[in-house]
């Protein structure tokens, strides 16, 4: 069982991609990242759940693609039709990191507590497994942010796992309706003050402490969004850390 301290690698970044297809993926040095967080395990174990986009097997095909030249135990764990694993506590908490995809965050949370999931990866997380994902693998471990879940306009949502007491920003400079909604949603109290991130940037936790933000590619940032005494949203940039 990991012994690092209670982590969540919470990011806008996805697989690096190798072009000869959509899920034709390579592991980002994110990923490096999220072995270090755990300790450097020798084979580190990952698992990657894709509930965000209904199991997708072509996604998780790109997973299994992306680490298969590499020295690392990967798994999955799906929950459509069934959960592909027998006891999918014990399969969670043998992770050194868990990996969560993109999509629909409202979806993913519904499944998840269906299966009980929002208390195992509660459980995961004090025992030192490295939390991580994307979009809505970021969003989830938060108390909510901004999504597009229910549509194009994106709407709040507000009902996340809440291992971390702050709302989550995603995709800030690609998405146009993010920054302006974030921003107002904090403002209005709807969320609480929390960290966004451009894409390509990622926010590392330890226990409930933004400790660093990372960065795979130049020019990008994470933010901090507070409510100010005026009722307004105040954004402090942070500057990431290269990751290369």
């Amino acid at each position: 069982m990991p012994a690092t301290a209670p982590t969540v690698l919470a990011t806008s970044v996805g697989f690096d991609s190798r072009g000869r297809g959509p899920y034709d993926w390579a592991p980002g040095p994110v990923f490096d990242l999220a072995f270090q967080l755990a300790g450097g395990p020798r084979r580190p174990r990952i698992c990657y759940l894709g509930t965000a986009t209904g199991d997708d097997p072509a996604r998780v095909a790109g997973f299994y693609g992306a680490f298969a030249d590499r020295d690392v135990a990967a798994s999955h764990l799906s929950l459509f039709p069934m959960p592909t694993v027998t006891d999918v506590r014990a399969h969670l908490l043998a992770q050194d990191v868990v990996w969560v995809g993109g999509g629909s965050v409202a979806n993913l949370l519904a499944v998840w507590r269906v299966h009980g999931l929002d208390e195992v990866f509660r459980e995961a997380w004090q025992a030192g497994v490295v939390l991580g994902g994307v979009s809505a693998g970021s969003l989830c471990w938060h108390v909510g942010g901004t999504t597009d879940s229910f549509g194009p306009d994106l709407r709040p949502v507000t009902n996340g796992l809440g291992l971390l007491p702050f709302s989550n920003g995603v995709h800030y400079d690609s998405e146009p309706q993010r920054r302006p909604l974030y921003h107002r949603l904090v403002a209005d109290g709807t969320l609480p003050p929390g960290h966004a991130t451009d894409d390509g940037v990622g926010l590392v936790y330890r226990g409930t402490e933004l400790v660093e933000a990372v960065a795979d590619r130049p020019g990008k940032a994470a933010y901090r969004v507070d409510r100010g005494d005026d009722g307004t949203a105040v954004e402090t940039r942070i500057e990431p850390r290269r990751l290369r």
